[in-house]
């Protein structure tokens, strides 16, 4: 069984799972595409899964595609803790240029859905973490964005002041120069 809440940010979802435990350890079913269908919309096609491993401080993000490429993912952590977050890129939104973020780990196995039309991007908050999404396309080089992470108009809280960073995501795009080519 799962629990479905919808967020601020309309269409984003968080899924709270079952975990069954004994004294030898525990199970959960982390996807079964009739129970999640019953809240994810029907257009959905989960294509592609993606494992991502990090170090403490590890900042990915924020990534989104452009159409036609744009990609919905399903998030989880299955080692670890993060933090994640998701930005509202969609023009005419009535949350548009706001996010949200949530902690998400292996010991509360909250999943999060995010439509196409968000950036997204996590830090890793433990020793090490492991994080899977499913997508609904497939990677597009020249579609992919990024958004600068430490954003003066969003304001992110990310809790910390030096992340490590990839160069692609150090020299992310600002919010208003984001708007403009989208």
């Amino acid at each position: 069984m799962i629990k479905c809440s919808e967020l601020k940010l309309k269409g984003v979802l968080l899924f709270e799972i079952d975990i069954f435990q004994d004294n030898r350890g525990s199970f959960s079913e982390v996807y079964n595409e009739l129970s999640f269908s019953k809240y994810i919309p029907q257009d959905i096609n989960f294509i592609q899964d993606n494992e991502s491993f990090s170090n403490y401080g590890v900042l990915r993000g924020l990534h989104f595609q452009k159409p036609p490429f744009q990609q919905s993912k399903l998030i989880r952590v299955s080692h670890g803790e993060i933090q994640d977050v998701v930005v509202d890129l969609r023009k005419g939104s009535s949350t548009f240029g706001q996010y949200i973020s949530i902690i998400l780990s292996k010991k509360n196995k909250k999943q999060l859905f995010i439509p196409k039309g968000f950036a997204h991007g996590f830090l890793c908050l433990s020793k090490k973490c492991s994080v899977y999404y499913k997508c609904t396309n497939y990677r597009n080089a020249n579609s992919e964005k990024t958004l600068l992470w430490n954003d003066k108009k969003l304001k992110i809280n990310w809790g910390i002041k030096k992340p490590i960073l990839s160069k692609k995501d150090r020299n992310g795009t600002p919010f208003k120069e984001i708007v403009k080519s989208i």
